[in-house]
């Protein structure tokens, strides 16, 4: 009986022991990490797959003549890095992908930055540009799982996914997240808020 007991009590520290509070475990179709890439910030400046190195990031991918569901994610976005700065959190950042690179100029995305309030943030939030179509389309699906289409005929509007992602400070892409309220999909701020939180707790 007393080994048993102290079978079980080892049983419960090791368990302990793995549960670390600061994971968050990334969900099946993820766990990859993200392919390396150069391209160009809002301020024409390059930006690569290492200055992600050692943050917490939250990825979308958005463009800023989009008429319909890019509005929604940039302000659900700005209202989750306003919750976390509010409590004090660091040591994490923003990127968001254009998926339409051609318009997309790094003036064009310093007029949507200042559309959004996004400038007034203190967050790191890289909005960024600099690609052709095909880099886009192939980076997004390979790495996201999510598609990137061009416009229907008649409109100039990019079909593109509408989910926020999770890295952690080593690049590895864990989870997904429904950027807007859709059908019976809701924004799961506070989700994405403890989650972020978890992540950046020892860094």
């Amino acid at each position: 009986m007393k080994r048993l007991l102290l079978l079980g009590i080892m049983s419960v520290l090791f368990l302990t022991a793995c549960s670390k509070s600061g994971e968050v475990d990334a969900m099946s179709r993820y766990g990859n990490t993200i392919d390396d890439f150069e391209v160009i910030n809002q301020e024409d400046e390059t930006y690569i797959q290492d200055n992600m190195e050692g943050k917490v990031w939250l990825v979308d991918f958005i463009f800023t003549h989009c008429t319909t569901v890019c509005p929604p994610m940039t302000n659900n976005m700005v209202s989750v890095v306003q919750d976390l700065e509010d409590d004090g959190v660091e040591n994490f950042g923003v990127l968001s992908f254009s998926v339409d690179p051609k318009r997309d100029t790094p003036e064009q995305l310093q007029e949507y930055i200042k559309a959004y309030h996004v400038d007034e943030l203190d967050t790191e939030w890289q909005f960024l540009t600099g690609y052709d179509y095909d880099f886009i389309r192939g980076f997004s699906e390979k790495n996201f799982k999510t598609i990137v289409a061009p416009p229907p005929e008649g409109s100039d509007q990019v079909t593109h996914g509408t989910s926020f992602y999770l890295i952690d400070e080593n690049g590895k892409i864990l989870k997904d997240y429904s950027g807007v309220d859709s059908g019976d999909k809701r924004f799961p701020k506070e989700e994405i808020v403890e989650d972020v939180k978890k992540l950046t707790k020892n860094l």
